[in-house]
Order: structure tokens, then sequence, then C-alpha cells
């Protein structure tokens, strides 16, 4: 490496410092997800920049989905997958599966890589620390609403629990799971626990990072991408149909987020390296940021 790599180097963490003086104790939440958990290599990457930022002063919280390797164990036992408005029908026996993948597949991987990069991780099942109830969605013809099984919304979060474990420099890995106050476990779509939970804890970033750049006018053109959305205008770009499917309920909820306090809402390709080092520390963000 010659002289000017180095100085090079060097002037990106000058770039940085401004970033890790004003992020240092800040609660991030990082909700991961989509095809991009299906790279082991992309997986340990973004879990690296996220030992990063807790090295760097910041405090992650990570919600992790896992829909993919969900319909994966689904379809090797012949259990049926479908979705409702971006939401998956949950029968008494797909929650089990749910339960099982959850925990003890991707949220063991995770807390697992983690701890091999010398960062303090911890399992944190929602069922502990959400509570739930049971919703429908209408049906995109006829308004009528649908029972989509044992699917919730949260309406609790133990947020006392989770800045315990930032106090004493615990990073919480979180399954999209809850129970109602019979004790019924119910799947939780991890967009909306991401919101929800980022919301009670009003946070100064909750980041999604998944297999897509943000929000793009045209599905067919990475150069459609909306750097900034407003949350007054989501209404309309639903309308136009620029957000559709599993992207409604993840708008809709960073929305909600957003008015709760919620200082920002980003929207990135976790394929991408560094994409959520780029958009925290860096002057020139990627993805999409929702904002009031």
């Amino acid at each position: 490496m010659n002289i000017d790599e180095v100085i090079e180097k060097a002037g990106v963490l000058v770039e940085a410092l401004p970033y890790i003086q004003r992020f240092n104790g800040a609660r991030v939440l990082v909700k991961f997800g989509g095809s991009a958990m299906e790279d082991p290599e992309v997986t340990k990457r973004v879990l690296k920049d996220i030992a990063f930022m807790a090295a760097a002063g910041m405090r992650p919280i990570i919600v992790h989905g896992g829909g993919k390797a969900i319909s994966a164990e689904l379809k090797r036992l012949e259990i049926p997958t479908r979705f409702v408005n971006g939401l998956r029908y949950t029968c008494p026996r797909t929650i089990e599966v749910v339960d099982n993948v959850l925990h003890k597949v991707i949220n063991a991987f995770l807390v697992e890589t983690l701890s091999g990069y010398k960062a303090n991780a911890k399992a944190v099942s929602g069922k502990d620390i959400l509570r739930c109830r049971r919703i429908m969605t209408p049906d995109a013809t006829t308004g009528e609403m649908l029972d989509i099984g044992f699917v919730g919304e949260v309406v609790n979060v133990d947020t006392q629990q989770i800045d315990w474990m930032l106090n004493r420099g615990e990073i919480p890995v979180i399954t999209p799971l809850a129970c109602d106050m019979s004790g019924q476990v119910y799947n939780i779509n991890a967009d909306m626990a991401a919101c929800a939970i980022a919301a009670q804890l009003k946070v100064e970033k909750l980041c999604f990072l998944s297999d897509v750049p943000g929000v793009l006018r045209d599905p067919a053109d990475a150069n459609s991408l909306i750097s900034t959305i407003h949350i007054d205008d989501i209404p309309q770009l639903a309308k136009e149909g620029v957000i559709s499917g599993g992207m409604l309920p993840k708008l809709d909820s960073s929305a909600q987020a957003v008015r709760a306090g919620v200082g920002k809402v980003h929207l990135n390709d976790g394929r991408l390296a560094h994409s959520l080092l780029l958009e925290i520390f860096t002057d020139h963000g990627v993805g999409t940021e929702i904002v009031p």
C-alpha cells in the first residue's frame, strides 16, 4: 500500500469523525432481511459493520426477518405458503415452523457471528418482550376483512428490558414474534415489528437492509431510486402503484414510527458493501430515506 492509499484511508476516517461524535450513544435499530440474508458472506459483512457501530459508541439493536428460510422449510414439510397484502398466512402448523426457524436457525447464526467479531450480542425472543393483538387484512378487491391466522401487530414493547441490555453494552438480536395476553404466539411482520420497537424506543435511526436499493419509481430501473420520501407522500405513491406488495406495510409502519418520534428511516440494499456505514458515517448516504 502506497502513501496515497494510506492518506485516502485516513481521509475516510476523518470524514466519519463528526458522525461518530454525533451518534455516540445513539440507539440505532437495524432490520435485516430479504435475499441479502441468504448469502452468508453478505450477512457476515453486515454484522461486522454493526460490530463496528457498537465499537464506535453507538447502541445498535437488530430485528431480523427470515421469510425465505421459513418458506423453504414450509416447502420441505409440504405446508402451503400464501401471502395476503404482503403478510404470511399463518396456520397453527406454520407458526410452529416460524418459531423454530427464527430462533434455532437464523437468530442463533446472527448471534454467533456477531460474537465472533467480539461484539456482545444477545439473543432476544420477541415472545419475551413484545405483546400483540391479532389482526386481519382487507381484500384488495372487495375490502372485506380477511382472516390470516396467527398474525399480529405489536401493541406493547418492554423497552425497559431493551434499555437494560443496551446500557450493559449488549446488542439485542430480536426475533419478530410476540404473544397475546393469553400466551398465544403470533407471527409479526418483521418490518412492522422493527417499526413498533423503534417507535417506542424513539431511536435516532431505523435502518432497513434488504435486497432492494430502496424505493424505485420504476422497479425495472435501478436509476429510478427515490432518495427522499416525506411521510405525507406515501399514500399518493401507493395510489400510483410505486409502493406495493411487501413495501406497503414497511412504509406505512415507517411513517407511524417517524410520527412517533423516530429521527429518520433508511431503506438500503444490504448486498451493497458497507451500505449501513455509508448511510450513517459519510456525507453522501445511499438508498431511500423516510422523513417527516
